[in-house]
């Protein structure tokens, strides 16, 4: 075994390998280990030589330092961001939907995939090297060990960000209904408009999260002297649900027509609640067909078995004993 480690790293590919890890760990030095100037650390070696004792290290908080961090990464910024403004604003809204709300997450969501495929490809290399070249491999079993932890490394943020962004839909999709009726409630209670939204998104913070984390921003940015129409095509885009988009135009119609909010969300509150009933009796009547299914599959081959299994069994036995020779 340490033969044939010796081996592989001694071997061009091996080399390779070494060569790779050194550049890594030169590039982490880089931006992360390297944040501590030449001279502030010889002066803090230097105290705590004079001293006797440690000398305090540096008081950064955690934002601070991720923000150093962010200055390390504005270097590559051409190479972690879309080029096109258009690309760059798909892929934030992406990020905002998926909760990701730093103003650099759509950068972090690139160097996070270049990292773990860049990880994966040494983890590849060095498997492929300790496995040995040998000349009876196929090149695709030669291939196979590099290819596998580089592309796995790669997709692994995509699909957690799509997990991330399909939860996160589903929880706004779930709990948008009840927050129609607080919102009606809250209305017809004599409480404005901003002053509903503020008291749902309080109620449904333990419920759901993520719509009372949008409905907050919503009451924050009306707060801040935002208009209100471009608050509420926000909301809707951020969402990127079709009726929250029908709820926000809505919302936009009965303001610049001037009827009453309470009357519009009184019928829209209707609609969502017919909605969520057409959806229940949609999944209350696809539920017997599933059975009927499961009925077939786990049911019915073993009945088979009881019923025709002896009979079987008995012909078998009259055709082994039977002679039919001359």
């Amino acid at each position: 075994m340490i033969h044939t480690m010796i081996n592989g790293l001694t071997s061009p590919l091996g080399m390779m390998v070494i060569v790779t890890l050194l550049g890594v760990f030169i590039v982490g030095y880089a931006l992360v280990g390297g944040r501590e100037a030449g001279p502030d650390r010889l002066a803090r070696l230097h105290d705590e030589v004079r001293t006797g004792r440690p000398a305090p290290r540096s008081t950064l908080s955690r934002r601070e330092e991720a923000t150093e961090l962010q200055k390390q990464l504005e270097k590559f910024k051409a190479f972690l961001e879309p080029a096109s403004a258009e690309e760059k604003d798909a892929a934030r809204l992406e990020m905002i939907q998926a909760g990701y709300l730093g103003r650099n997450a759509v950068r972090d969501f690139h160097a996070a995939k270049f990292i773990l495929a860049l990880g994966g490809l040494l983890l590849g290399l060095v498997w492929s090297a300790l496995l040995g070249g040998g000349e009876d491999r196929s090149l695709l079993m030669t291939a196979l060990p590099i290819m596998a932890p580089t592309l796995l490394g790669y997709y692994v943020p995509i699909y957690w960000v799509n997990k991330r962004r399909a939860e996160r839909q589903e929880q706004i999709a779930g709990g948008f209904p009840d927050a129609l009726d607080m919102l009606l409630i809250c209305s017809e209670a004599g409480q404005s408009f901003d002053q509903s939204i503020a008291r749902v998104a309080k109620e449904l913070q333990n419920g759901y999260p993520a719509l009372a984390e949008e409905l907050a921003t919503v009451s924050h940015e009306i707060r801040a002297g935002k208009d209100r129409t471009s608050v509420l095509k926000d909301f809707g885009e951020r969402c990127g649900n079709a009726d929250i988009r029908s709820f926000a135009t809505v919302m936009i119609q009965s303001a610049t027509y001037g009827t009453s909010v309470a009357d519009a969300l009184k019928v829209y509150a209707a609609e969502m609640r017919d909605k969520r009933v057409m959806l229940a009796e949609e999944k209350a009547n696809v539920l017997p067909t599933k059975l009927t299914l499961g009925t077939m599959m786990f049911t019915v081959p073993p009945l088979l078995i009881i019923l025709v299994g002896p009979s079987v069994h008995g012909v078998i036995e009259m055709l082994g004993s039977s002679n039919f020779g001359p």
